[in-house]
């Protein structure tokens, strides 16, 4: 069907409709609108600087514990998550998120656990309510030494 609008203005407001194959109907409006746009700046990088290996009792040997100290640029991140994967980063093997408090200075030290010794490649991402950024390092753990 097609229309035109009875504003008061001279713009011209059409609606159509369309059947498509796949069982769907589309609807196009053409005519003027007007709406606000907030542009917000995002977390624009992420860093990872250091990886250390954290020393461990025998007691405590069944879990290689890393510690990844990040860095980022822009706004302050809320949240970070850290998917551990094979060493082509395409099998996911654990991902673990936590919300974070970065209160002045985007520097966060990043603790997780590897089971057993390999090869692994690592995604941080930090991110907000707008925006998220990621860093990917690959980490060799050898039994309480990592590099």
């Amino acid at each position: 069907t097609t229309g035109v609008s009875s504003n008061s203005d001279t713009s011209t407001a059409v609606e159509s409709m369309e059947d498509n194959p796949d069982g769907g109907c589309h609807i196009y409006r053409n005519g003027y609108y007007r709406t606000g746009i907030s542009i917000v700046e995002g977390i624009l990088e992420v860093n990872i600087i250091q990886m250390m290996s954290i020393q461990m009792t025998e007691s405590q040997a069944e879990n290689s514990l890393v510690d990844f100290v990040v860095t980022c640029q822009g706004s302050l991140p809320t949240d970070v998550c850290t998917v551990v994967s094979d060493p082509t980063c395409q099998v996911s093997k654990s991902v673990v998120c936590d919300p974070i408090i970065v209160t002045d200075e985007c520097l966060l030290t990043i603790r997780r656990a590897f089971e057993e010794p390999g090869t692994y490649c690592i995604n941080i991402t930090l991110g907000d309510d707008t925006s998220q950024a990621l860093a990917s390092a690959l980490i060799s753990v050898n039994g309480g030494e990592s590099t």
